[in-house]
């Protein structure tokens, strides 16, 4: 009977989303192109779907490759994109480097490590987490490779200290980890890529260099460390549990390497070496990854189990992640993004607001075409009308540019973000705990830390 009314349930959402769709595909119609409007259509339903979780997200990513083709009409290699972009492929070989740092038994070791650190406090342990994690941002610039790290370290450090699966230990410091090297990182120029995005942008489209020292200054006082204090505030509240509960062990990190160790540390120093010099040897990271996956998957290098492939890769999250990617690039393809952009333009007055309320709208316009692209969409989508939108307001260019990051360093849900997805299905985190998380971080970023910023902004004369 409860199995039955939860179907019920299910059911009569996906109803609901389906008429909300088709409804505003249908208003649309008269006036954008059919592409456009049938787009903003199935944007909604699979946006819909993945924010509630009410059937699996692959379900959903298997849908949209199917509508997309069939009802919108968008070639194949658009819709398929998602499967060729480095992010899909971080994302496998990130599933196979988790797989490999569990089984060789390197994760437990450097948990153990970790765990003589962060063991006087739960809450401790959480500020220990974020404060390598955040750290981590400054090294490497692959968020998604920051995750795949991470990760599963500190998934087992999690077991070390006795949070058992499902526990509010566990997933905070399984959030903590996702959260902190991700959202300070948009803070740190070179550290996510929404943010080379808007630099390589501006600087192609408009000759204005972005400097890292100033990108830093700017942001990272308040959208950097600032929001790292409140992340681990709200993950002890959120999440409370007890402090770590350690076992005696006389030579748990004593113990030599094993062979396989020290072969997987090898591939990990090398994957850690190529992602931080990219900007050298232009190789993405993706492929980067891939790499070392093709090196742990080699039977005779012992490094993940015979039945890897069949038996530890969730491929579900490889389908959800390349929906998600694939959905960008049709809305790009179809000029949806730019759509909704005019029609803001359109309804938000800015040229008679204060430089301060121009500020919050211009944000507002970014955070709702991250809604629709996802966070790396932001700066494909506003920058190239940045000149239209500083001829309405009284801001200077490089200020309205800079309101991208005010609006992509502020997740409303996972859906938006490739990393916090990544961080979803490798450490097991349940969708609910992450999206509560978002919608906190959100709540608290529009209602403090943006006024901060702004009040911060005007000590560099950007209002």
């Amino acid at each position: 009977m409860i199995q039955l009314t939860v179907s019920t349930r299910r059911i009569g959402l996906v109803c609901v989303l389906v008429t909300i769709a088709t409804s505003v595909a249908m208003l649309l119609a008269t006036r954008l192109p059919y592409e456009t409007s049938a787009t903003a259509g199935l944007a909604i339903f699979c946006i819909g779907l993945w924010a509630t979780s009410v059937v699996p997200e692959f379900w959903t990513a298997l849908v949209f490759f199917v509508a997309a083709i069939t009802l919108v009409g968008v070639p194949a290699g658009t819709v398929f994109s998602g499967f060729v972009t480095s992010t899909f492929w971080l994302l496998f070989s990130g599933l196979v480097l988790s797989t490999a740092i569990r089984f060789t038994g390197l994760g437990q070791r450097i948990a153990r490590i970790l765990s003589r650190v962060f063991r006087e406090s739960y809450a401790g342990t959480i500020a220990g987490v974020c404060g390598l994690a955040v750290i981590m941002a400054f090294i490497m610039p692959s968020a998604v490779g920051r995750v795949v790290l991470l990760v599963p370290i500190v998934a087992t450090l999690a077991e070390e200290m006795g949070y058992e699966a499902g526990s509010n230990g566990r997933i905070g410091v399984l959030v903590t980890a996702a959260f902190g090297t991700f959202l300070p990182a948009f803070a740190i120029l070179p550290a996510n890529v929404p943010n080379m995005m808007l630099a390589g942008m501006a600087e192609t489209m408009f000759g204005i260099h972005i400097s890292y020292w100033h990108y830093l200054l700017l942001h990272f006082p308040v959208l950097g460390l600032l929001k790292a204090v409140v992340l681990v505030v709200v993950v002890v509240r959120l999440f409370p549990d007890h402090d770590p509960m350690l076992p005696k062990r006389r030579d748990d990190v004593r113990q030599p390497l094993s062979v396989q160790e020290h072969v997987l540390l090898a591939v990990l120093t090398a994957c850690l070496v190529g992602w931080f010099t990219d900007s050298w040897h232009h190789i993405s990271a993706g492929w980067i990854g891939l790499m070392a996956a093709v090196i742990c998957l080699w039977p005779q290098a012992g490094l993940c189990p015979e039945n890897c492939l069949r038996a530890d890769i969730n491929y579900g999250s490889l389908f959800f992640v390349a929906g998600i990617m694939g959905l960008g690039a049709v809305i790009s393809y179809t000029g949806l993004g730019e759509a909704v952009v005019r029609g803001m333009a359109a309804v938000v007055d800015l040229s008679q607001a204060s430089p301060y309320q121009t500020l919050a709208r211009l944000t507002g316009m970014s955070a709702l075409v991250g809604l629709v692209t996802s966070m790396p969409g932001v700066p494909s989508v506003m920058t190239p009308v940045a000149e239209g939108l500083v001829a309405i307001s009284d801001l200077p260019l490089e200020s309205v540019l800079m309101t991208q990051v005010l609006a992509f360093s502020s997740v409303v849900l996972p859906y938006q973000a490739p990393p916090l997805i990544m961080a979803m299905q490798v450490g097991h985190v349940p969708h609910r705990a992450m999206t509560r998380l978002c919608l906190i971080m959100f709540a608290i970023t529009v209602i403090l830390l943006l006024p901060l910023d702004a009040l911060w902004w005007e000590v560099f004369g950007m209002i």
